[in-house]
């Protein structure tokens, strides 16, 4: 148990070390000054940007990048719908999988171009190496690459005292993918090549198993897709076990370079505001924030998976190893916790154990990570999502003191307090009423007609839980938490492939992208042209601990009276109902 623990110290300070210089190796990429990569990518980028007849010197204001970027989305949303309704027919599928139907299609394409990944889909049986390479792939790179120029376009805006000139999209979202998280991905790639992670273009392969029986495994272009995958916090995995699969994460080191490679960048990139905007201790105190958030999530999960379940222990079984159902002893309960906080808190979504078997208060810190959405978060806009927290925390610090409240020498004055409130509000939104709503639907047993059909050809709601009470309550807030903290994980036990649960979550998954990038980019190129006020006696000052403190309590309270009645109905029930009376 010792050594396990170890190995979750190291995969966590490996990635601090990591962190710090490639935080500010981003900075100086989006700054324009140069970098090692330049003699590589300049020519590939220039011809790019000739061939596409894009100037990006251009400089751009907020509204500029912001129709860009849904513009370029939209383009890739239709894209994706076309190869996943008519991969049946398109190239390179050996194993003959069908198209996918207009729902799940829909679904899955919402998911993928929001970096989310959500799979309603069996990965292997579901897709076709084209939907898997030219489809999801792409995908991961260019939604990654999205959040991560809307990141720049904010740490652009926080700079410079008074400016619209707010960079050039293009060339944020391409220097993204090619100067970051490519040379990122070739590495983690090439790691799992050696280690045993599938690599062919092949299809299934056929086996004889210790029993006799003749087995047919899949296989496919499975080591490119888990770089992308973690390295862009995309999480959608090859197979539908996703990393709890051996030829996805074959061995205890590809799981710590999975789990380095997530959490890699969400970490540079706060270091790396603090490098492009010239104040690396308000870096340094955001990133504090973060981590203890983190740590308070992930050290009690730690601690419940490794002390076993209880009703298991009544039954005579050791505990011994842990909580180990659902779980890969090649790695164990304690990795295995870890990575199941670090994919939620980081919005990655990728798992190596089943979420569904973890002990309730396991299962509550995971949801807690995502209702939270800012603590790391996804790549770029994780950054984003902690921004709006920081808005409201110097709005209502200021007003505490009575001090006029502003943020990098700019007044935050009432239009960025409505923009904020409403990013802040709209995620409980969203995933309070989806869960009402299919809540009342499994209480009435509502016949839900063509938008939903179990294997026996009922209609009624009720057919799409496998488990009664606490935990299916909890599988459904899961479902809507996990959607609209664009995180794609799940609760195994909900049958979520179907019209319901497809369009439903399909309608979230945009909403709850693009309007929380949209928000945190319009505040800040609000502040952008405001004026700029120097530091002076009556200025709060937002690199202190006590901010971090004020942020902190922010993000709480909001998390607090938003989810706490919906957690008492759904893990704290079923944790009083499986924890014996004293």
């Amino acid at each position: 148990m010792n050594t396990e623990l170890l190995g979750v110290i190291v995969m966590f300070v490996a990635t601090l070390l990591l962190a710090v210089p490639l935080g500010q190796y981003i900075a100086n990429v989006y700054g324009g000054e140069r970098v090692w990569t330049d003699i590589i990518f300049n020519p590939v980028e220039r011809l790019f940007f000739k061939v596409s007849r894009i100037d990006p010197a251009q400089e751009m204001g907020w509204k500029q990048h912001m129709t860009i970027l849904l513009t370029i989305n939209l383009t890739w949303f239709f894209w994706a719908m076309f190869c996943l309704m008519n991969q049946s027919w398109l190239p390179m599928n050996p194993d003959h999988n069908p198209s996918m139907t207009a729902d799940l299609a829909f679904n899955t394409a919402c998911s993928f171009i929001t970096n989310c990944n959500l799979q309603d889909y069996s990965g292997e049986t579901g897709a076709s190496y084209f939907s898997q390479v030219f489809g999801f792939m792409f995908l991961q790179f260019v939604s990654a690459g999205t959040g991560m120029a809307a990141a720049a376009v904010v740490f652009n805006a926080l700079r410079d005292k008074t400016t619209e000139k707010l960079g050039n999209f293009y060339n944020y979202l391409l220097k993204s993918m090619t100067r970051i998280l490519l040379p990122i991905c070739i590495l983690v790639a090439t790691v799992h090549v050696f280690e045993g992670t599938t690599m062919t273009f092949k299809g299934m392969d056929t086996m004889t198993s210790i029993q006799g029986d003749t087995l047919h495994v899949s296989r496919g272009p499975v080591a490119a897709m888990v770089a992308i995958k973690h390295v862009g916090t995309n999480g959608g995995g090859f197979f539908g076990a996703n990393s709890a699969h051996p030829f996805e994460n074959p061995t205890y080191l590809t799981n710590m370079v999975q789990m380095i490679a997530q959490i890699l960048i969400p970490f540079a990139m706060v270091f790396a505001f603090g490098y492009y905007i010239r104040k690396r201790k308000l870096a340094w105190v955001f990133w504090g924030v973060m981590t203890v958030g983190f740590l308070m999530l992930v050290i009690p999960t730690i601690q419940t998976e490794i002390q076993g379940n209880p009703m298991i222990t009544k039954m005579g079984i050791s505990p011994i190893g842990g909580n180990m159902e659902g779980k890969e002893v090649r790695f164990g309960a304690t990795a295995s916790a870890f990575w199941s906080i670090a994919t939620t808190v980081i919005s990655t979504g990728s798992v190596n154990a089943m979420h569904d078997s973890f002990m309730p208060i396991a299962g509550m810190n995971m949801l807690l990570g995502m209702m939270v959405n800012a603590f790391y978060g996804g790549v770029g806009v994780g950054f984003l999502n902690f921004f709006v927290y920081v808005i409201l925390a110097v709005f209502i610090g200021g007003l505490m003191v009575g001090r006029t409240p502003e943020f990098l020498g700019k007044k935050i004055e009432a239009r960025e307090m409505k923009i904020a409130m409403i990013c802040a509000l709209l995620h409980p939104f969203l995933i309070l009423v989806g869960t009402a709503l299919s809540s009342y639907y499994v209480a009435h047993d509502t016949n839900m007609g063509w938008w939903f059909t179990d294997a026996a050809g009922k209609h009624n709601a009720s057919g799409w839980l496998n488990n009664p009470t606490y935990h299916g309550f909890t599988e459904m807030l899961y479902q809507y938490t996990s959607t609209s903290a664009n995180n794609g994980s799940g609760f195994a036990g909900l049958s979520a492939n179907n019209p319901f649960w497809n369009i439903s979550t399909g309608i979230i998954l945009l909403l709850s992208r693009y309007l929380p990038i949209i928000g945190p980019v319009a505040i800040a190129g609000s502040m952008a042209i405001k004026k700029f006020i120097p530091e002076g006696s009556g200025t709060l000052k937002t690199d202190t601990g006590t901010f971090g403190l004020l942020v902190f309590a922010v993000k709480v309270i909001i998390a607090a009276l938003a989810f706490f009645p919906a957690l008492a109905l759904g893990p704290i029930a079923e944790w009083m109902g499986t924890t014996p009376c004293p």
